[in-house]
């Protein structure tokens, strides 16, 4: 408040100077007497008698016990001290001002994993912005910090850059601060200008390839690998004609499947993600950041050892692949839950997690023929080259599909025991069967007996099934 309004409510207040050397003085001999709670203590930037005390170090469950000591420090410094422990800082910072419904040990404790939960109800004064966008936030009518939090992310970035992106990130409980008595660095990253706005992504990727180079080589003389880091373009849109106006920029966050310490293999990755990238600008500036190291492997390449290969080197020739040839074509099998052999397996995207209903669009099915199920909204299997597709594996072999199902002559009694197939008569040693399948009725109607059949021939366990329409060969295990 003003000092007019502060003499208004108490007509004998006295006014103090205000004292950096007495209030820095303070802050060292609070910060001393907390190190005997916690090892790690970080007065906070900008907020006198605010610290950041880590608790990583303690049992789970001993909350209780640790506000208890913060509090019988902090008493000899003020009367009426707040604790809080929360998973991030961000919620803890507010969770001091909360009221004490869930007070443990004299603190306010947000339990573990449930720091974005518990912000959504904080108003929005609690969470740490620049000033000029809360008072845009409080304009469009944005009060609690979960109206803020169900923006989207390209939106808020757009409209107050990297400053709104970093407040948006803290209404998630995503807090990169910690309480550390060392003074946190920044990122490693490198920020380049281009000479003039560029329309399409080349010139950014000639910038990319030093910037890449030069963080790379740090972190190796570190001893650390890159395993996540980010891409920002600053898009010339007319955004900066006012003074008051914030730059425009769009992040994207590449993730590796491994730690990476060479740029070639980091450069492919950055050229799969600018092909996909669509400019709704000119490019101004580009920023990489790396947001996430990790020890360098122990795996060193010899110059001498020709077998030797780079485990990198894979990521990236996959990576141009999807640069070249869209980002669907680099797939893997996975299990599918279906009864019918043909729909057992799908193809997901290499890197995903596969699932029961992943797909791949795009790729041709099987060809349309009376007696086979038609499955045109998700397709099962594709073939290369020849008539064979390879599913996802079926109880430890590979079943090999044919491209259709083909016509084939049975002698049985009642089993399999000779199939006439391309011109071979093939015996049959043994049969498992029949296992009779129906098809949805209101997708496709169909009605099979299904025979796994053991032959002597190099085929292995051949899959028969007997509709309507006769006998047919689908394919083989081994």
């Amino acid at each position: 408040m003003t000092l007019s309004e502060a003499r208004g409510l108490c007509a004998a207040l006295e006014i103090l100077p205000w004292d950096d050397v007495a209030i820095d003085a303070a802050i060292t001999a609070v910060t001393a007497s907390l190190v005997a709670a916690s090892p790690q203590v970080s007065p906070v930037a900008g907020a006198p008698g605010m610290w950041w005390v880590g608790a990583s170090g303690f049992a789970q469950g001993d909350e209780p016990g640790i506000a208890q000591s913060l509090l019988r420090i902090a008493r000899a410094w003020h009367p009426r001290p707040r604790v809080a422990i929360a998973g991030s800082c961000v919620a803890a910072r507010a969770a001091t001002w909360s009221a004490p419904g869930n007070r443990r040990g004299g603190g306010v404790l947000v339990p573990a994993g449930t720091d974005a939960q518990y912000l959504r109800e904080v108003p929005l004064s609690l969470l740490p912005m620049d000033v000029e966008l809360r008072e845009a936030l409080q304009a469009l009518g944005i009060r609690a910090v979960g109206g803020f939090a169900d923006l989207d992310a390209g939106d808020v970035e757009q409209r107050w850059g990297h400053e709104g992106l970093a407040a948006w990130r803290l209404a998630h409980g995503d807090d990169p601060r910690r309480p550390v008595l060392a003074r946190l660095d920044q990122p490693p990253h490198v920020e380049l200008e281009l000479a003039t706005p560029a329309a399409s992504m080349e010139p950014v990727l000639f910038l990319l390839r030093p910037a890449i180079e030069r963080l790379a080589s740090q972190l190796a003389r570190a001893g650390r690998a890159i395993a996540s880091f980010s891409i920002t373009l600053t898009l010339d849109d007319a955004r900066g004609a006012l003074p008051t106006a914030r730059a425009h920029t769009v992040t994207r966050e590449i993730r590796l499947p491994r730690p990476l310490a060479r740029a070639a293999p980091l450069l492919e990755r950055c050229r799969g993600l600018l092909g996909r990238w669509p400019l709704t600008a000119p490019v101004s500036a580009v920023r990489v950041t790396v947001l996430l190291a990790s020890p360098l492997s122990a795996d060193q390449g010899s110059l001498l050892d020709t077998s030797w290969r780079d485990p990198g080197a894979a990521d990236a020739a996959l990576e141009r692949v999807r640069a070249e040839l869209g980002a669907d074509v680099v797939v893997s099998p996975a299990a599918r839950d279906a009864y019918a052999p043909e729909r057992a397996g799908t193809w997901s995207n290499a890197g995903d997690a596969p699932g029961p209903t992943a797909e791949l669009p795009n790729r041709p099915n099987y060809p349309n023929h009376p007696n086979h199920p038609k499955d045109n909204d998700k397709r099962s299997f594709s073939g290369n080259s020849g008539d064979l597709v390879v599913p996802a594996v079926h109880s430890g072999a590979a079943l090999r599909l044919l491209a259709a199902p083909e016509r084939v002559d049975v002698d049985r009694d009642p089993e399999p025991r000779r199939v006439f197939w391309r011109g071979r008569a093939l015996t049959i040693a043994r049969a498992v069967g029949p296992e009779r399948l129906a098809g949805d009725w209101w997708q496709d109607g169909y009605a099979r007996e299904y025979w796994r059949c053991e032959s002597d021939e190099e085929l292995g366990e051949l899959v028969l099934y007997r509709d309507a329409g006769g006998w047919w060969v689908q394919g083989w295990y081994d």
